[in-house]
């Protein structure tokens, strides 16, 4: 079969341990690097794929797309499925889809990392040494400060622990669930979402995008924060109110800003958040480590695999009755 990995930017795939169980299993496979297609381009680069293996969700496969793609028989997903598929139009064509694992680890860190890297100023202390400039920041510690964390799932479990290493004080948000959960875990939940965000030093979004929790940060929420205060987004940019992180921090409310998602994806250079002193931005790398590549595609290859071995002996009618009922993950 025609096998197409998509949207590998950096040519990494090549060199994980996982792709040698697709390079083994003798079937024709290409690999798709280029940014920013346009939808003729990507249905004439799909056009020949049986199977699809996406970085997870930087193509978005819409009606249109799909439609184009008579040969398409399953999209393997590296990670969970999110809102970049079509899954209705997929099941109208008979298109499978299988999710994959997902890895929580590099995502957690990227929060750690940015979180030292912005209330150190780490990144505009490199810059002034490169220029002959000497101890031009004044930092501060996150010992003692108290972090906010809207969402408790494994990704808000792990930096709470962080948290307690670095002598922090940690604040729950979230579903009730989520609290009840983290006071088990022996931290406090926020009295109301207002004092989450007003006694909070630091805040950071570790909740998954869905049409409930889409654009469920306003700006109120950002200007009630701390002027010293420090809000951080990795999760997903469709949580916060369009304009609201720029126009918030401008007005000195919160103070500070790092930003790893953005409405629109690759970024380009002119983005006001880019650009403003106060906010650090990252290309989006919470998922972007070897390790995580080697969970999610050795899951994507071996999906795709069970596939292919399954299709190639199965009948017409079996090969029509194959197609799983699939929820949407939020």
């Amino acid at each position: 079969m025609n096998i197409l990995i998509l949207d590998d930017y950096q040519s990494a795939i090549k060199t994980l341990k996982c792709f040698e169980l697709l390079k083994d299993a003798g079937h024709h496979i290409s690999i798709l690097g280029e940014i920013g297609l346009s939808t003729t381009e990507l249905i004439n680069s799909l056009k020949h794929a049986d199977i699809i293996i996406p970085l997870r969700e930087r193509t978005v496969f819409s009606k249109e797309v799909l439609e184009h793609l008579p040969n398409l028989k399953l999209i393997s997903q590296t990670g969970k499925v999110s809102g970049h598929i079509d899954l209705i139009t997929c099941e109208r064509l008979g298109i499978e889809i299988r999710e994959g694992k997902g890895l929580s680890i590099a995502p957690a860190e990227l929060i750690w990392g940015l979180m030292i890297a912005s209330r150190r100023q780490l990144v505009e202390s490199v810059e002034d040494l490169k220029s002959g400039r000497w101890q031009t920041t004044f930092g501060q510690q996150l010992f003692g400060q108290t972090l906010g964390i809207w969402g408790y799932g494994k990704i808000g479990k792990q930096i709470s622990q962080y948290a307690k290493v670095f002598g922090m004080k940690v604040q729950i948000w979230g579903s009730d669930h989520s609290k009840a959960a983290a006071q088990v875990d022996g931290f406090c939940a926020a009295a109301s979402r207002q004092e989450f965000f007003e006694t909070s030093d630091i805040v950071t979004l570790t909740l998954r995008y869905s049409e409930t929790t889409k654009h469920i940060v306003t700006r109120s929420d950002l200007v009630a924060m701390k002027p010293s205060a420090l809000f951080i987004n990795t999760s997903r940019a469709g949580l916060v109110e369009p304009g609201a992180l720029l126009s918030a921090v401008e007005s000195g409310r919160p103070g500070f800003a790092a930003v790893d998602v953005y409405e629109q994806e690759p970024l380009v250079n002119n983005v006001p958040l880019l650009n403003h002193p106060r906010i650090l931005c990252t290309p989006h790398i919470g998922y972007v480590e070897r390790d995580t590549y080697e969970v999610y595609f050795e899951s994507a290859i071996q999906n795709a695999l069970d596939f292919i071995s399954s299709y190639s002996t199965s009948t017409p009618q079996e090969k029509a009755s194959q197609m799983p009922e699939l929820t949407l993950r939020s």
